[in-house]
């Protein structure tokens, strides 16, 4: 596993880093993270874990994330006023991120992909199934939603406000809480591996506009994907935790419910994260679905 570099992806010509685990003739499953969070928010242990069960597993850093090209000649991102309902300061939208991603499959000579996606890279792989339809063999949407604003709500003050700090150990110190506060209540806080993790991040490059430029991403594009997702006809697993203060299980459930025979299950415990001791609980639900997907001799529509 060495990270690459696509260069001049889809659409926006974008630079797009990822790596890839586990042999190229498996079935490939991309994994799309959440915003405001890189590649490596993936843990290579959950990598593994997908490997063992014969997949080829990709992740990679969104645009604005990690060593993917960032759009640091954009607006600035006013927060309040998108808030408030003016998305005009918005630089891309989901559709420009998962034109993105497509882009990045055909960097990879990839036709047909499994797509599992996290929190906003679950919005993500949702839009991709929705505008992109032929590209996608299953769909896995984790900690996700609809975009309904009826379903999935956070908690409130569930983050530590203010502005991200910019010294390596006060970053850290701030991701550590705000991982802590989303965490999962059933299972372990690893702090040591949450500091590592974000210690890594802040190597690799963060920076408090791009995270912003996600936030507004979400706020950009179509409010409520339900009766867009009714038309879907792609195999589909939902899985979300019952604990999750960030984007609340009733997300999962309206998203399940608008996918037509999507496969919902739902863990005790589970909040907005990715805990060691489910990673065999996750791989197995999404292997399952690949494999039956494969066997079954799905073909692109």
């Amino acid at each position: 596993m060495t990270e690459q570099t696509a260069r001049r992806v889809g659409p926006a010509r974008i630079d797009i880093a990822y790596e890839r685990f586990g042999d190229p003739a498996d079935p490939p499953v991309l994994l799309i993270m959440g915003g405001a969070a890189q590649m490596i928010h993936w843990p290579e242990e959950f990598c593994t874990a997908l490997v063992e069960r014969g997949l080829q597993v990709i992740r990679f850093d969104s645009r604005d994330a990690g060593h993917s090209t960032r759009m640091t000649d954009a607006p600035a991102p006013d927060v309040a006023a998108a808030m408030a309902g003016d998305t005009s300061s918005a630089s891309y939208n989901l559709s420009d991120m998962a034109a993105d991603t497509v882009g990045l499959l055909d960097a990879l000579g990839i036709d047909g992909v499994h797509l599992v996606g996290l929190s906003m890279g679950g919005m993500i792989a949702q839009t991709i199934a929705l505008e992109y339809p032929r590209r996608v063999l299953s769909l896995t949407s984790m900690s996700s939603t609809t975009g309904d604003p009826a379903v999935g709500h956070p908690k409130p003050g569930v983050l530590a406000g203010g502005a991200r700090p910019e010294d390596r150990d006060s970053y850290i110190a701030w991701q550590v809480r705000n991982v802590r506060a989303v965490g999962s209540p059933g299972f372990p806080f690893d702090e040591a591996a949450a500091a590592d993790r974000a210690g890594r991040a802040y190597d690799r490059g963060v920076d408090q506009a791009a995270m912003m430029r996600h936030f507004l991403a979400v706020l950009a594009s179509e409010t409520d994907r339900t009766a867009r997702l009714r038309t879907l006809r792609v195999p589909t697993l939902v899985l979300h935790g019952l604990d999750d203060p960030m984007i609340d299980v009733s997300g999962g459930r309206a998203t399940a419910a608008a996918i037509p025979d999507a496969r919902l299950v739902t863990y005790p415990g589970l909040g907005h994260s990715l805990p060691p001791e489910l990673f065999s609980a996750f791989a197995d639900e999404i292997a399952g679905l690949v494999h039956e997907v494969e066997k079954g001799g799905h073909r692109l529509a």
